[in-house]
């Protein structure tokens, strides 16, 4: 069940928070800028502007499929720190999470499914679309 008394904007605007500091704190660098999405049991932070300096230098030069096995190698890591933290803005379980990267645009998306709540309009909200913009 969400925390009461949070808003599905603020709500959204969390998960991205949540998120881009992570990648922040772990990659050295987050999002310019996250969009979360939330629509019943699933929540979709879509992260733009992701990649390192490192990593643009690889893109550049034609490298995106090493780019991109990084990246999956972190997503597989990260698997239960960002369930976690959308466990905890959500107020529920997350079920199952996936990752993809964009090149062109630089973008990336998490997602998340949530453990059914039970009451047949998974987060009681219907959708919360928010931004954060800590990066």
């Amino acid at each position: 069940m969400p925390t009461p008394g949070i808003d599905p904007g603020r709500r959204a605007s969390a998960a991205a928070n949540a998120i881009t500091r992570l990648h922040r704190e772990h990659y050295g660098r987050g999002a310019v800028s996250a969009h979360t999405v939330i629509q019943r049991d699933y929540v979709i932070v879509f992260l733009e502007d992701i990649y390192t300096p490192v990593e643009r230098t690889l893109i550049d030069a034609g490298q995106q499929v090493k780019v991109r096995d990084t990246r999956q190698a972190f997503q597989d890591a990260m698997t239960v720190p960002f369930s976690e933290a959308i466990a905890e803005v959500m107020g529920r379980k997350v079920i199952a999470f996936m990752s993809q990267v964009c090149f062109d645009p630089d973008m990336a998306a998490e997602i998340f499914v949530l453990e059914p709540n039970g009451n047949g309009n998974g987060n009681g909200n219907g959708n919360g679309n928010g931004n954060g913009s800590e990066g």
